[in-house]
C-alpha cells in the first residue's frame, strides 16, 4: 500500500469512533464518512505498521443506508459522526460496536438485547457548551473541528436546544458590544472561554453558565438584562473561573451574577436541583428509559440496601429509593454530593444517604464498617472502574452489580475483571442516548455466582 495512491474498495464495518472501515490488501483502512456498502476510491492518507487511514475522493455505488446530510455542518464538525447514514443503520452500529467489545475486550459471546433508540434525534441535548473564539474579526461560537480545536462557527446545532443557540448568540452579541474579548488558548490572553446552557426540559429552567478566565467581567447588568430578553424561561446567570491551561472546561470557582445558581428537572418521577458542575444525562427521555432497566436489572424490595457508585446529583440513587430498604450514594464531587442531599429532602426521601468519595475509597471505607449492600449500581466516567473498586465490590459480594456504562471497551474491561471476583454477565441492553454522534450508552447485569 502507497500513500497518496486511490484504491477502490467497499466499506465493511464502523471503527467505534464512528468512522467506517474498509479492507485494502489486507489492511484495515480507516475512512471518516463511509456507509456501508459504499463502494468508492479511497485515497491513502497515512499508514500505520498494521492498519493506514484513507478519505473517500468518489462514489461510486452509494449503501442502501446512505442519506443526505440534514446538517450543513455535519462534515466539519467533531461533535456529530452518523448524519450522513440513516438512523436504523446507526442503531445497528452501535449496537454491534458493543457487542464486539463484550466478545474482543470481555471474552463474552453474548448478544445484547433489543437496541433502544430515541424517540428524537434532534434538539435533544439538555446541556450545551460552545466553545468561544473570534474568526476573521468576528466573535465566533461553535463546536470543534474533529481531532482539533479548530472553532467550527455556527448559528444552528440540530442536537442542541434553540434557547442553548439563543443564549449563544446573545452573548456573542454582548462581547461585540462591550468588546470583550474570547480566550485565546495559544497566547492565554482574552476572557471568555465557554458558554455552557443547561435546561430543564421538564420544568422550562434555563441557566446560563459563562466560563471566563478571570472573575472581573465588564458589563455585567447589560449580559443579565440581554440574556433575560433573549429566554423569558432563563432562572440564574452563573459565572465559573478557570484559570487552568488544560482541556477541562470548568473550573473550581463559581460567582452567582443574577438568580439562581441551579436549576430543577423532574427525571424518573423525582425534582432535581443541577448545578453546573452536577452530572446529568444529556438527554432526559432516554435517561429514564435507561434508568428504568437499571431498576429492573437490580430487582429491589423493602428488605434490600443498595450501593450507588459514581452517584452524581443523585438521578439513580433516589430512583432506587423508592424501591429499596436503604440506598447509599458515593461522589467524589463535593458540589454534586451536596446537590444529592438537598434533591433527597426535595422529594422528601429519607431512606437513602451520601457519601463524599471516590468509588474505590467509598466502596473500601463501606466494606471495612460491614456494610453489605444487596445490590451495587455503578455508572462510572468514560475510563470505567480502578482496581480499588472492584475490589471492594468483591469483598461486599453483593448479589448483583448493575453496570452503566457509557464507554463498551471499559465495561468489557470490567465485565471480565468482575468476573475474576466472581460475578457473571447475565443481560445487557444498549441505549442510544446521542443521537447522530458515535456515543452510546449499555447497561449490564452481573450476578454472582
Amino acid at each position: 500500500m502507497e500513500k497518496n495512491k486511490i484504491y477502490r474498495a467497499e466499506i465493511i464495518a464502523y471503527a467505534g469512533d464512528g468512522s467506517s472501515i474498509a479492507r485494502i490488501h489486507d489492511m484495515v483502512v480507516f475512512v471518516p464518512g463511509g456507509a456501508v456498502g459504499d463502494q468508492c476510491d479511497i485515497r491513502i492518507v497515512k499508514i500505520a505498521k498494521n492498519y493506514a487511514f484513507g478519505r473517500i475522493e468518489r462514489i461510486f455505488i452509494k449503501s442502501k443506508h446512505r442519506v443526505e446530510p440534514e446538517c450543513p455542518h455535519a462534515s466539519k464538525c467533531g461533535g456529530c459522526c452518523y448524519w450522513h447514514i440513516s438512523y436504523d443503520e446507526e442503531l445497528r452500529a452501535k449496537s454491534k460496536k458493543v457487542q464486539d467489545a463484550m466478545q474482543r475486550i470481555g471474552g463474552m459471546a453474548m448478544e445484547p438485547e433489543a437496541v433502544c433508540g430515541s424517540d428524537s434525534i434532534y434538539h435533544y441535548r439538555n446541556k450545551a457548551q460552545y466553545p468561544v473564539g473570534i474568526k476573521d474579526d468576528t466573535i465566533i461560537t461553535g463546536f470543534y473541528r474533529a481531532r482539533s480545536h479548530d472553532i467550527i462557527p455556527m448559528e444552528h446545532c440540530l442536537i442542541q436546544t434553540e434557547l442553548a443557540d439563543n443564549l449563544a448568540k446573545c452573548v456573542r452579541d454582548w462581547m461585540t458590544e462591550y468588546h470583550i474579548a474570547p480566550y485565546n488558548e495559544n497566547t492565554h490572553n482574552g476572557l471568555i472561554r465557554h458558554v455552557y446552557v443547561r435546561s430543564g426540559f421538564a420544568t422550562g429552567q434555563v441557566l446560563l453558565c459563562i466560563v471566563t478566565k478571570s472573575a472581573k467581567l465588564p458589563a455585567v447588568g447589560e449580559l443579565i438584562q440581554a440574556a433575560r430578553q433573549a429566554v423569558p424561561g432563563l432562572c440564574g446567570i452563573v459565572l465559573n473561573i478557570n484559570k487552568k491551561t488544560g482541556n477541562a472546561i470548568l473550573g473550581d470557582r463559581y460567582i452567582t451574577l443574577w438568580g439562581n445558581d441551579t436549576l430543577e428537572d423532574v427525571l424518573c418521577g423525582n425534582r432535581f436541583q443541577l448545578s453546573p458542575a452536577a452530572f446529568y444525562q444529556v438527554n432526559r427521555a432516554q435517561a429514564e428509559k435507561l434508568y428504568e432497566a437499571a431498576l429492573q436489572y437490580a430487582e429491589l424490595d423493602q428488605t434490600k440496601t443498595a450501593l450507588d457508585l459514581y452517584c452524581g446529583a443523585g438521578t439513580i440513587t433516589l430512583a432506587l429509593a423508592h424501591s429499596a430498604k436503604e440506598v447509599i450514594g458515593a461522589e467524589i464531587v463535593p458540589q454534586a454530593v451536596e446537590n444529592a442531599k438537598q434533591n433527597a429532602k426535595l422529594n422528601y426521601i429519607t431512606n437513602a444517604r451520601f457519601i463524599c468519595a471516590d468509588a474505590g475509597q467509598a466502596a473500601t471505607h463501606l466494606a471495612e464498617e460491614g456494610t453489605r449492600p444487596d445490590v451495587i449500581v455503578v455508572d462510572p466516567p468514560r475510563k470505567g472502574m480502578d482496581q480499588a473498586t472492584i475490589d471492594a465490590i468483591g469483598v461486599m459480594a453483593p448479589e448483583r452489580v448493575v453496570y452503566v456504562s457509557c464507554d463498551p471497551a471499559t465495561l468489557a474491561r470490567d465485565v471480565k475483571l468482575l468476573g475474576e471476583q466472581g460475578y457473571t454477565l447475565k443481560k445487557y441492553k444498549v441505549f442510544d442516548l446521542f443521537p447522530r454522534t458515535f456515543h452510546v450508552e449499555t447497561v449490564a447485569l452481573l450476578v454472582r455466582k
